[in-house]
């Protein structure tokens, strides 16, 4: 698997609501079709980090990883759509595991920085987290669906 040239990543929880972002996305372009034989999508769920230790100990890597994600941080409107850098972003300790901090920061460092493989993440601000299960996003969370999954599209068909 991780001999493809794009490996996409969607991660979250389906059934934690806005949490399911990635996984949807990853859905959204299968239905879509149309992506090269080179491109991987995968639903990881919550387990980015155990898929990233993997493909630093594995060969061949991949060209480039895409991350898809949903986040909270308290200064975005629900629905927010961006890129992050991962050499902007500070590493978190492991001790302080959560998806939402991205505690693979330093695994994607080191795939990036060991290897040369280009790493994009893109991140939907949440609307809300339920405590109960359900697989339903909120409407703006859904709404940016088709953008980000038209990045996605962008980053895997770029040489």
């Amino acid at each position: 698997m991780f001999e493809k040239r794009v490996m996409v990543f969607g991660c979250g929880n389906t059934l934690r609501g806005d949490d399911g972002l990635g996984p949807a996305v990853v859905n959204m372009l299968e239905e879509q079709g149309g992506l090269p034989d080179d491109v991987g999508l995968l639903d990881i769920g919550t387990s980015i980090r155990q898929v990233l230790l993997d493909m630093l100990l594995m060969d061949p890597k991949p060209g480039r990883i895409i991350v898809v994600d949903a986040v909270t941080e308290p200064s975005r409107n629900a629905g927010e759509f961006w890129e992050i850098d991962v050499d902007m972003m500070t590493p978190k300790k492991i001790k302080d595991f959560s998806l939402h901090q991205f505690p693979s920061v330093n695994l994607l460092k080191d795939i990036k920085e060991q290897t040369g493989t280009d790493v994009h993440i893109l991140v939907v601000q949440t609307g809300y987290i339920p405590e109960e299960i359900t697989d339903q996003l909120t409407p703006e969370v859904a709404a940016a669906l088709p953008k980000v999954a038209a990045r996605v599209r962008e980053l895997c068909l770029l040489p």
